[in-house]
């Protein structure tokens, strides 16, 4: 981020303070860091503020921090893509084998409601649709929620459009391990813990026997491993 993104980041953040009518010091306490870091951030010094503190500032303004990286123009979309969809045929494969069908980048269009479903999975026995939401990093955290709260809410439509006739919808957020996707989800913890509480084992155990009445709402942290096989890519739907 050049500096004068840096100073208008800080400058950002010191005007939602003061709409706020917070001091510095009540900045720093809602956001558990120290007032130092609140000063630093609102001057643009960032070299030694850890970017955990700085979406916890940004999240105790009721804002979020957009940082961004750009590379060779876009190449590093192209990059990010595959990412994405070695992560897609890595959760495909895992439902399969358990007995799933699966279709992925199901698109939709409801009531004037329009989107794509990263992958839609259905579990014929339990009678279950499965939302799943796939990130190989962790964008804008406030928008990925909402994005998938409203595919869940309109999932059983969904399936029925494909012949599916559920009695329950389960979430899922797939989301590319790595220590920058670990440490913006921990800087929301209360947020994910009160919206997917399912992790790891709990997620591996209800996949494999899902149950209508203890409906899934998991996050779920995989590999961003480009050496899952891409050669049998999974047809859009």
């Amino acid at each position: 981020m050049p500096p004068m993104d840096l100073v208008r980041f800080g400058r950002g953040v010191r005007a939602l303070r003061i709409r706020r009518r917070m001091r510095q010091k009540d900045l720093a306490e809602e956001a558990g860091v120290s007032r130092s870091i609140v000063g630093r951030i609102e001057i643009g010094r960032f070299e030694a503020v850890p970017i955990g503190k700085v979406d916890k500032v940004t999240a105790a303004l009721g804002a979020i921090a957009d940082l961004k990286v750009n590379w060779n123009g876009e190449a590093l979309d192209r990059l990010l893509d595959r990412a994405h969809a070695a992560l897609v045929d890595a959760v495909v494969q895992r439902l399969r084998a358990l007995g799933w069908e699966v279709a992925a980048e199901v698109t939709f269009w409801i009531r004037g409601e329009r989107g794509s479903v990263d992958i839609l999975a259905w579990h014929p026995r339990s009678r279950i649709v499965l939302v799943i939401e796939v990130k190989s990093i962790v964008p804008d955290i406030q928008g990925m929620l909402a994005s998938l709260d409203r595919k869940a809410r309109l999932a059983i439509e969904i399936a029925r459009g494909r012949g599916w006739s559920p009695l329950g919808v389960g979430r899922l957020l797939v989301v590319g391990e790595n220590r920058t996707s670990r440490r913006r989800i921990d800087a929301h913890a209360a947020t994910f813990v009160a919206e997917y509480p399912h992790r790891g084992a709990a997620v591996r155990a209800w996949l494999r026997a899902p149950v209508i009445e203890v409906p899934l709402r998991g996050l779920w942290f995989l590999p961003n491993a480009h050496s899952v096989s891409t050669r049998h890519r999974v047809r859009k739907s």
